[in-house]
């Protein structure tokens, strides 16, 4: 596997990152997951543009150019066969405050740490899509926005990583986080939207989530469908009397939810306005 590590592809075995870096020492970076479809980036612009806004609101300078970047994601698809017409790739660009003496002050670290990596992407398996996935409201809570913005693609994770262990815990596919005011915000890695009353509801950002590049695709997909939609505050209550509940993600794209909590949504099955939001996300994807 070759890697990008700090303006030079390497093989995996020599990409090594120092134990002084804040990444390590504080999961003081950020980072974007991107895929493709066959050789083409989805939503590059849009990944390398949220990338570069997260590392501006924590004060980090990414040492790339912004119009280098496709090039360098490119080179890590060819040089590791993925991004073809018989492999998707999965990208993963991290960028880190970089190696530096112990101590939470980022002038300490003279030059940040950029790492790409490309694979192949392992999509969830295509019977979940006709079944439907199980979620669980996790006890953990979202994070206070006040204290770190969602809107910061962070490489400090544990938050999510506390609400992931217990949907592993109770066997579920995903955990779905509450806010401070027990309201509705996101998965682990994706964002949620739900149906009620023939109108597609997703949770609005100042609940305290991640303004998903996909979340946004879907709700301008919703539009184009003349489909009523509604972001707002939403209590836990109103997803057990959903008639449709999906979750969003790059990789995943749209995976329908059948349960929560083991209470089955609607009849049980994917319904109608998640099946035509996934049929219309098909339809689109050479556009973006």
């Amino acid at each position: 596997m070759w890697i990008y590590l700090n303006n030079k592809f390497v093989t995996d075995k020599e990409a090594v990152v120092s134990v002084f870096d804040h990444g390590f020492l504080y999961g003081d970076g950020v980072y974007e997951t991107i895929r493709s479809y066959g050789p083409r980036i989805f939503m590059q612009d849009e990944h390398i543009s949220r990338l570069f806004h997260s590392a501006e609101e924590i004060g980090l300078t990414i040492p790339i150019p912004m119009k280098n970047w496709g090039d360098i994601l490119l080179e890590a698809m060819i040089r590791n066969d993925v991004g073809t017409d018989l492999r998707d790739a999965y990208l993963r660009i991290t960028v880190s405050r970089g190696a530096g003496d112990i101590g939470l002050d980022p002038a300490l670290c003279s030059s940040p740490t950029v790492v790409v990596m490309a694979k192949p992407l392992v999509p969830p398996a295509s019977h979940l899509y006709g079944t439907g996935v199980n979620v669980i409201v996790a006890s953990t809570k979202r994070n206070l926005p006040s204290a770190l913005s969602p809107q910061i693609k962070t490489t400090n994770f544990l938050n999510n990583i506390q609400a992931k262990r217990e949907a592993i815990a109770a066997g579920a596919f995903d955990s779905i986080l509450l806010n401070w005011e027990q309201h509705l915000t996101e998965c682990t890695i994706s964002n949620v939207f739900f149906v009620m009353d023939g109108k597609l509801r997703t949770p609005a950002l100042e609940c305290g989530l991640l303004d998903g590049i996909t979340r946004s695709l879907v709700i301008r997909l919703a539009g184009e469908l003349n489909m009523h939609i509604e972001e707002g505050r939403y209590t836990v209550d109103r997803l057990y009397r959903a008639d449709e509940c999906f979750l969003t993600n790059t990789s995943m794209e749209i995976m329908p939810v059948t349960s929560v909590d083991r209470r089955p949504v609607g009849d049980g099955k994917p319904g109608p306005f998640t099946l035509k939001l996934k049929e219309q996300f098909v339809a689109m994807r050479g556009r973006f």
